[in-house]
């Protein structure tokens, strides 16, 4: 997110954040957010009497707000349909897909699959965000070589430097019209 926040604040940059949204109000996102004087909006399900009513209402953020790009960070739930059908959306994922994506694949235990498997090269992968879990549309991947003595911290760590610096280029890109997006 601060990454997001940093690039946004350059004039030269092409694209700025409108609003950032949680599930979480203890997400240090949410932090950040207020402390750049950007808008948030707590996002709780469980004050929505269903589902239906739950996306409809996020839509109706959304567009009130003239979000033209969702740009996921740290968020592990799926997306409700009908939301990915009417929105960008785009995520950010710290192993290059398709492989170690997927359920329950997220954080230290993307790292640790990938030292398992001895694997040599790792890296972080931004993608379009579809129905199911890291499957949509690959955006954008850089590469991080694995190192012999890698622990999955130290191998996070790394994944993540590598993070901060394409999320923000890609999301550059895709306001540019270099990356297009489906739909």
């Amino acid at each position: 997110m601060q990454s997001i926040i940093d690039a946004a604040r350059d004039e030269d940059y092409p694209a700025r954040i409108v609003l950032v949204v949680s599930n979480n109000k203890n997400a240090f996102a949410v932090e950040r957010a207020k402390n750049a004087n950007i808008p948030t909006f707590i996002w709780q399900k469980k004050k929505f009497q269903d589902d239906r009513a739950y996306a409809d209402y996020m839509i109706g953020l959304l567009e009130e707000y003239e979000v033209d790009l969702i740009c996921l960070a740290g968020y592990m739930k799926l997306i409700p349909n009908e939301i990915v059908r009417k929105f960008k959306i785009i995520n950010i994922h710290p192993a290059l897909l398709p492989k170690y994506g997927g359920k329950g694949m997220y954080g230290m235990h993307v790292h640790e699959a990938v030292l398992k498997a001895g694997e040599r090269i790792s890296g972080a992968t931004v993608h379009q965000v579809n129905e199911k879990y890291d499957e949509g549309k690959i955006l954008a991947q850089w590469e991080v070589p694995v190192k012999e003595d890698d622990t999955p911290e130290t191998l996070q760590k790394r994944v993540l430097e590598t993070e901060h610096k394409l999320y923000p280029d890609t999301i550059a890109k895709i306001a540019r019209g270099e990356i297009k997006l489906n739909g």
